[in-house]
């Protein structure tokens, strides 16, 4: 039986298309500005394309669709997460910002292409903020082109991710009287994968004597899989990549070895707390619990155990990527690719779930 194919804007590195890439579909293409996630997206896809195109100019949908058109491949799914900065409670949110609207690139090729679904992926603020407008006028301009767009939260240790994160997702189906009903979560808070259950098998990085090693850039395993989910996370890789320690200055190598696991600045004793302002400053993780939202590479998380924040391997591991995706580009770069992923594994479960909605040879 032939594969369901889709098309993911706004990929990134591509952490929603590799969960539809687990879960067997033919994942055609990405599309992005950044060059660096796009060299990833292309390598860890099963030779999908990757296309750099500038989506607030709707002009570039027409390239998406001659691409498509020349292969004939008619996508089953279109995916994506368009930025929406204006709705992040870690910006100003400003309602207004002209890239709360690239969702409607999204619209246009929809309605271009006409595939049996949409999956739109965003942050918390577009159901919480100004009322949920945002939320309101993607489900109104898609609902214009015959999908009606169902919203869900979903909160990813519930799903088997080591990471507190939470997410909006939107998915539509074309002119169908089903309306997408998400999957409910398989775990509960007694049963969350924890920070030591995802990354305690990886190389230490560190010295007798507690200095910060930097590491090659591939190195081996150095113990086995101390958990199922690092079991599952190794299954396809016999080296470890994208494990490189930033060792900190020496001041928050000091800061930081005063503040206990699961604890953050605030723990620090009262002469040095008013020298932070940023409310996750010198954040540690606790092994025992899921891992805070991945960021970007702020700096400001830290490894429950060992005085440097983590490599971009170990919060890849906390996003779910398996060790055989390698990220590119310089570190800085694969930082900000693996803090604005969707975890795959999030991304397995939706693509899972709407496989049951999807027709074959659908036209």
């Amino acid at each position: 039986m032939n594969q369901f194919t889709c098309v993911d804007l706004f990929s990134g590195a591509g952490g929603l298309s590799k969960g539809f890439l687990d879960a067997g579909y033919h994942v055609v293409l990405g599309v992005d500005q950044d060059d660096a996630a796009l060299e990833t997206f292309r390598r860890n896809h099963g030779g999908a394309a990757a296309m750099k195109l500038d989506l607030f100019d709707h002009n570039n949908i027409d390239k998406i669709v001659d691409f498509l058109e020349e292969r004939k491949i008619k996508p089953d799914v279109l995916m994506g997460g368009p930025p929406c900065q204006g709705f992040s409670y870690a910006g100003p949110m400003d309602i207004n910002d002209k890239r709360n609207f690239l969702y409607l690139a999204m619209v246009e090729l929809t309605k271009r292409l006409n595939p049996q679904a949409v999956l739109l992926e965003n942050v918390l603020g577009l159901l919480e903020a100004r009322g949920g407008e945002g939320a309101r006028r993607i489900v109104e301009d898609f609902d214009k082109i015959g999908y009606k767009m169902v919203p869900g939260l979903l909160f990813a240790p519930d799903y088997g991710v080591p990471q507190i994160r939470k997410r909006v997702f939107f998915v539509g189906l074309r002119d169908s009287e089903r309306v997408f009903s998400f999957p409910e979560g398989k775990l509960d808070p007694e049963h969350y994968v924890t920070c030591e259950e995802a990354i305690s098998d990886l190389p230490t990085l560190q010295t007798e004597d507690g200095n910060i090693l930097r590491g090659e850039k591939i190195q081996e395993y150095r113990t086995p899989p101390m958990s199922d989910y690092q079991k599952e996370m190794r299954k396809n890789s016999t080296k470890v990549y994208n494990h490189v320690g930033s060792v900190p200055i020496e001041k928050t190598k000091r800061m930081i070895s005063l503040v206990p696991e699961g604890k953050n600045y605030l723990a620090l004793p009262e002469e040095y707390r008013g020298m932070y302002k940023y409310h996750e400053a010198l954040t540690r993780y606790h092994s025992k619990k899921p891992s805070l939202t991945i960021n970007t590479g702020h700096r400001s998380h830290f490894h429950y155990k060992y005085n440097r924040i983590p490599t971009v391997r170990e919060s890849a591991r906390l996003q779910s990527f398996p060790d055989d995706f390698i990220f590119y580009g310089n570190q800085s770069q694969q930082y900000k690719q693996v803090g604005n992923a969707v975890p795959p594994m999030l991304g397995e479960v939706l693509a899972k779930e709407l496989e049951k909605y999807l027709k074959h040879g659908e036209e």
